[in-house]
């Protein structure tokens, strides 16, 4: 199993994209400062995650939501202000 990942950070208005095999053990190296742009951001909170079957669905999902259309579907469906 593959997850695509969309984080939030609590103190910043920053979002980040990923993908992984192990979401819970990504999101502590997130929040250990592990990635350099993630590191900046400190803390995360995963804010929405789909899971694929495959290595390839999962990169190509990833792939589509850090486009400039993949962007304004995360602030339509998932960044609903309040």
């Amino acid at each position: 199993m593959f997850f695509v990942y969309v984080l939030k950070s609590s103190n910043f208005q920053k979002t980040y994209v990923g993908m992984t095999s192990d979401i819970q053990k990504r999101l502590l190296e997130h929040n250990k400062g592990r990635g350099r742009f993630t590191r900046l951001y400190m803390p995360w909170n995963i804010v929405h995650a789909e899971e694929y079957d495959s290595l390839m669905e999962a990169r190509n999902r990833e792939r589509y939501l850090k486009t400039s259309t993949g962007r304004r579907f995360l602030a339509k469906n998932i960044f609903i202000k309040k």
